[in-house]
């Protein structure tokens, strides 16, 4: 089947978009409690937080704040981006579902067929949906936390790796 990465593309896109449109619509409107409105203010204002630190996190906020109309909707714009972040970290736990799903079912990409797709697609998104409506992932991707970057560099280094090793025995496997 020549269509499965268009189809998987796609697939993957669908499941960013349920997720980011349920994660934007159930997103906290202003800072909630705990480390929440430090990060923000700190994003906001580009200070430091507390140790560790989360220097990605407080650039991307700032990116985010920027977009807010007044200082009273900073909050909301920096929750929307851990909406959105988090909704990248379904995008590519649906690609690593389908990449390991498909050496399972189809082993040979000659054998593809209908069902084979249908059943790897199915487990992309029964799997990437039901990380998607967790409680503790939901809690975390609704207000302005580094769990949602985290997840989110977790989830693209684990595809990443999943890549490489399809072509770690090729010239110019290292590009992964």
């Amino acid at each position: 089947m020549k269509q499965y990465r268009y189809i998987n593309n796609l697939m993957g896109w669908f499941t960013f978009l349920i997720a980011a449109v349920v994660y934007c619509m159930t997103v906290e409107p202003t800072a909630s409690f705990w480390d929440c409105p430090e990060f923000i203010t700190t994003g906001y204002k580009l200070e430091v937080g507390h140790p560790p630190g989360a220097p990605f996190f407080m650039l991307t906020a700032n990116l985010f704040s920027q977009f807010a109309s007044d200082p009273s909707e900073v909050a909301f714009m920096v929750n929307i981006m851990s909406a959105l972040l988090s909704a990248g970290c379904i995008l590519f736990l649906f690609w690593s579902i389908t990449h390991l799903t498909r050496k399972l079912v189809c082993p040979n990409p000659e054998e593809m067929t209908t069902g084979r797709l249908i059943t790897i697609m199915g487990a992309g998104l029964v799997g990437a949906l039901a990380y998607t409506f967790t409680d503790t992932f939901w809690f975390s991707a609704v207000e302005g936390e580094v769990y949602a970057y985290s997840s989110l560099f977790t989830a693209v280094v684990f595809w990443l790796i999943l890549k490489w090793e399809d072509c770690a025995d090729e010239p110019h496997s290292d590009r992964w």
